[in-house]
């Protein structure tokens, strides 16, 4: 029988998140039987259609009595968490079970300080590994107090669509249509956009689709509806890339954020990508090579990016496709950061 691989994720929805937890299961899955827990919502229905057993709880208690079986049953185990409360109430079970066990907790971050990061120290005695999915995160667990040996920076990763859209070559300079996949939160700095517009009328030139939905999407809606008619709210859709590769960029404008999976979706699609120099998101890209950077929370600056896009050769705007290519098969590439997860669960299995 093989070990079991149990995945525990702190919410049921489908985001960043829960789909690199379903992606790292489904790449670990020659070697482990994945069992997804996580609460209600379209995560389980997404883990059961993939093939493997999943398990639905509400709070601490529930998430016990249906992991219990799992620990009872196998002698070997390995489990990652996303919630500290889960991580905890493995380690609890585990002393009444003595299993051998690998314990990974892995963190993507988050716009909470507390929640995100500062309650992750609570694990900080017991034998966890934790996983960063940026050197930003990881950065962020050692200014809360989690010590750095501890840690293991392991970027996401983007499992190969052969289907996957992508757009054609630049034939002619410029960037005409942007687009922006965001939650529009006002973390997410969506009205850094709008402020950089008001800024250069040349900035009227490009057609900027905004796909996400949140807080601030109707303030914005009409605010662009009223003084910059030339980006567009489109709200929630499922056609993030098809949308993608029919654009000539990707804006990404937070500053914080812990990774941003839609620069690297950008960067499968063949479209540059221009983001802080700052956050995560601003670490995915060498500014040049692989996208470009504006300065982190600048509208000025921002706007004179995108003006500068506006004019940029065709074959820069390539070579710069090209080299967020070079980045999805090294730095990106599935198949290594897989080797990562094999590597630290045998790792955290032999420590004593």
């Amino acid at each position: 029988m093989r070990t079991p691989l149990l995945y525990a994720l702190h919410s049921g929805n489908l985001y960043g998140t829960e789909r690199m937890a379903l992606a790292t299961a489904k790449g670990l899955g020659d070697e482990f039987d994945p069992v997804i827990f996580a609460p209600p919502g379209p995560a389980l229905a997404e883990a059961a259609r993939m093939g493997f057993i999943a398990r639905e709880f509400s709070n601490a208690r529930e998430f016990a009595r249906v992991l219990r079986p799992f620990l009872a049953e196998n002698k070997r185990v390995a489990f990652i968490a996303t919630g500290v409360v889960h991580s905890l109430v493995f380690q609890a079970l585990n002393l009444l079970y003595r299993r051998r066990a690998s314990h990974l907790h892995v963190v993507h971050g988050g716009a909470d300080e507390r929640l995100s990061y500062g309650r992750k120290r609570r694990l900080n005695r017991m034998k966890v590994r934790f996983v960063a999915v940026s050197g930003y995160v990881r950065e962020r667990l050692i200014a809360h107090g989690v010590p750095a040996g501890r840690i293991t920076v392991i970027e996401n990763f983007l499992v190969a669509e052969s289907d996957a859209p992508r757009r054609g070559e630049f034939t002619q300079p410029g960037v005409r249509r942007a687009a922006v996949v965001s939650r529009i939160d006002p973390i997410k700095r969506v009205d850094l956009l709008l402020d950089a517009m008001d800024l250069s009328q040349e900035l009227a030139a490009i057609e900027v689709c905004v796909m996400g939905t949140g807080w601030d999407l109707e303030k914005l809606r009409s605010r662009a509806a009223a003084t910059n008619a030339n980006v567009t709210f489109a709200g929630f859709t499922d056609r993030v890339g098809e949308r993608l590769s029919e654009s000539d960029l990707l804006i990404h404008l937070c500053g914080v954020e812990p990774f941003g999976l839609a620069v690297i979706e950008a960067m499968r699609a063949g479209v540059p990508v221009l983001a802080p120099d700052a956050g995560g998101a601003g670490s995915l890209i060498e500014d040049g090579v692989s996208g470009f950077h504006f300065r982190d929370g600048d509208a000025r600056d921002l706007a004179a990016k995108l003006e500068m896009l506006m004019s940029a050769p065709a074959d820069a705007l390539n070579a710069v496709v090209a080299g967020g290519d070079r980045a999805l098969a090294a730095r990106f590439s599935p198949a290594e950061r897989l080797k990562d997860y094999r590597r630290l669960i045998e790792e955290s299995e032999n420590e004593r």
